[in-house]
C-alpha cells in the first residue's frame, strides 16, 4: 500500500525525470503518441512497485528496463500485416516511388556549394559520424559541425520556399 509520502515522492520523481524518460520512450517507439502510453504504462508499474525499489538512484534503469519489456511485449503481440506472396508486387519508377519531396530535396542538395553538400551527403546520406568526415574531407570536427549546420539551415529555408508559393 502506497503511504502520503511515497507518492509525493514519486509525484517529484516523474516531475523531475519526465521528460528525460519520454525522450527515451521516443526513441524506443519513434512516435511521439506511442511514447507516451509506453511511458505511461512503464510509470504505472513502477508506482505499483515503488515500495519494493529500496535504490532510489536506479529508479531510471527500473522505467527504462520496463518501458523496454513492454514494448517488446507489444511487439509480440502485434499481428502480421505483411503476408508472403508468390507475386512479387509491380515496382514504381524511382521518382514515383520517392515523390515530389525527394526531388525538391535533391534539387536543393544540387544547389548548395560543394563542400556543404559533401558533409550533408557524408553525414545523413552515409551515416559517417563528424570526426570520420572531418578526416575524409580534411577539415577540423569544427569545421564539419558548423558546415552541416549552414548547410541543413539553407536546405530547410529551400525546402520550405515551395509550400509558402502555393498558399492562397
Amino acid at each position: 500500500m502506497q503511504t502520503a509520502r511515497g507518492d509525493e515522492e514519486f509525484r517529484e520523481y516523474v516531475k523531475s525525470r519526465g521528460p528525460a524518460l519520454l525522450r527515451a520512450a521516443h526513441q524506443l517507439t519513434g512516435h511521439p503518441c506511442d511514447a507516451e502510453d509506453l511511458l505511461q504504462s512503464a510509470l504505472t508499474k513502477t508506482f505499483l512497485a515503488w515500495d519494493r525499489i529500496h535504490d532510489r538512484a536506479a529508479l531510471d534503469g527500473y522505467v527504462r528496463r520496463a518501458m523496454v519489456n513492454i514494448n517488446i511485449s507489444q511487439w509480440r503481440r502485434r499481428k502480421l500485416e505483411e503476408y508472403p506472396s508468390d507475386e512479387l508486387p509491380e515496382m514504381c519508377a524511382e521518382s514515383e516511388a520517392c515523390g515530389e519531396v525527394h526531388v525538391l530535396l535533391q534539387q536543393a542538395l544540387d544547389r548548395l556549394p560543394t563542400r556543404m553538400r559533401e558533409a550533408i551527403v557524408l553525414r545523413y546520406y552515409e551515416d559517417m559520424s563528424e570526426p570520420e568526415i572531418a578526416q575524409a574531407l580534411g577539415i577540423s570536427v569544427g569545421t564539419v559541425k558548423s558546415t552541416v549546420s549552414r548547410a541543413m539551415a539553407k536546405l530547410r529555408l529551400e525546402m520550405s520556399l515551395p509550400s509558402q508559393r502555393h498558399q492562397p
